[in-house]
């Protein structure tokens, strides 16, 4: 997969403002409330809504537990025409500006169904740390490894997972995400959780 840049990065980066701002507002938040929540000083999440940061993955998922939802939600778009089928040239990719990942939205955003999968591209050798959700609100999350290998540790647990190796996790806290290896690694994550979705007024 070749890395989003110019206007695509620009593109990206207006899609995680109107989804933040949409999610916030959704949930009755002000930018203080979500700040406090998220632990996300209220400029930055400012400067995200407006578009105007290309954002880390550490900051969204901080976001994202903020307003109780996956961080795969944060990229999630309203389509023209919403149903269960998703083209993969409709699949949204980002790419973590500080540890180099790839992840990409496989299921269809607008579809009633509490399943969202994420492929994700991992750099050789590094490591980023997400918060994953909380003791209140965890997440159900199942990791498959498709090719190379992973370490992940939650908690005080450290997994080593190697292609075809398939791990599931009730996410209630910080997670780490680690490539030990001199290649690239790819997997998906099967999440489960009740995230608000973006819908249609019925007309």
């Amino acid at each position: 997969m070749e890395e989003a840049t110019g206007s695509d990065d620009d593109d990206i980066n207006q899609r995680i403002a109107r989804r933040v701002a949409g999610l916030r507002a959704a949930a009755g938040l002000s930018l203080d409330a979500l700040a406090a929540r998220s632990a996300v000083s209220r400029s930055t999440i400012s400067l995200i809504e407006r578009g105007e940061t290309s954002a880390t993955a550490v900051v969204l998922e901080k976001i994202a537990a903020g307003l109780g939802v996956a961080l795969a939600a944060l990229f999630e778009v309203e389509r023209a025409a919403p149903g269960p089928l998703m083209r993969r040239a409709e699949q949204a990719e980002w790419r973590d500006p500080a540890s180099g990942y790839l992840r990409r939205n496989v299921s269809p955003p607008d579809h009633p169904s509490p399943l969202r999968i994420v492929e994700v591209s991992f750099p050789a050798g590094r490591r980023v740390v997400l918060e994953g959700g909380n003791p209140a609100h965890p997440i159900d999350e199942q990791i498959w490894v498709l090719e190379g290998s992973m370490t992940l540790t939650h908690g005080h647990t450290s997994h080593r997972l190697d292609a075809g190796d398939c791990l599931a996790l009730s996410v209630d806290g910080p997670i780490e995400f680690h490539n030990p290896t001199r290649r690239a690694a790819r997997y998906a994550v099967v999440i489960a959780s009740a995230a608000p979705r973006t819908r249609k007024p019925s007309r």
